[in-house]
């Protein structure tokens, strides 16, 4: 091949500087338009993952029932899902080593300990985690997780 013509195939492989400017302006937009929408989805992963850790607890206060025919009062609390309760109506049947897994209740994803009242208001117990600002009440990140509202 002849020196010019080859020269010239090179020169043309590369971006003209109105190509990257376009590439970069599409890419400025997208993330503009993506990122607002990533940002939010931490507090929704904790608010599932706060659901997700009631349920588990049900799971383990259902268990504990079965065993001793009875649920834990306000005042034994959850941790009579991991140690043998010492006061209140003392269980009969409590299964050695407890009903949860770990061998320990878990906090909230705000590392707040969740709430537990027996008998509730709202049903026979109620579990509740008061969200990022761990006071009762609040909206959106600081909403109530309540266990007689989940599906």
């Amino acid at each position: 091949m002849d020196k010019k013509i080859m020269i010239k195939k090179i020169g043309n492989l590369g971006f003209t500087l109105i190509e990257l400017m376009v590439v970069i302006v599409i890419l400025g937009i997208l993330a503009g338009l993506i990122v607002p929408r990533i940002m939010g989805r931490p507090e929704e992963a904790k608010q599932l993952k706060a659901k997700i850790q009631i349920e588990s607890l049900e799971t383990a206060l259902k268990l504990y029932k079965l065993d001793t025919g009875m649920y834990p009062d306000t005042e034994q609390g959850l941790q009579a899902l991991i140690e043998f309760p010492t006061t209140g109506a003392l269980p009969k049947n409590w299964r050695k080593g407890g009903y949860l897994e770990k061998g320990k209740l878990p906090k909230d994803p705000w590392r707040n300990d969740f709430v537990y009242l027996s008998p509730g208001v709202h049903g026979v117990y109620e579990i509740i985690s008061y969200g990022a600002d761990g006071i009762p009440g609040g909206e959106d990140k600081n909403k109530d997780i309540n266990s007689w509202e989940i599906e």
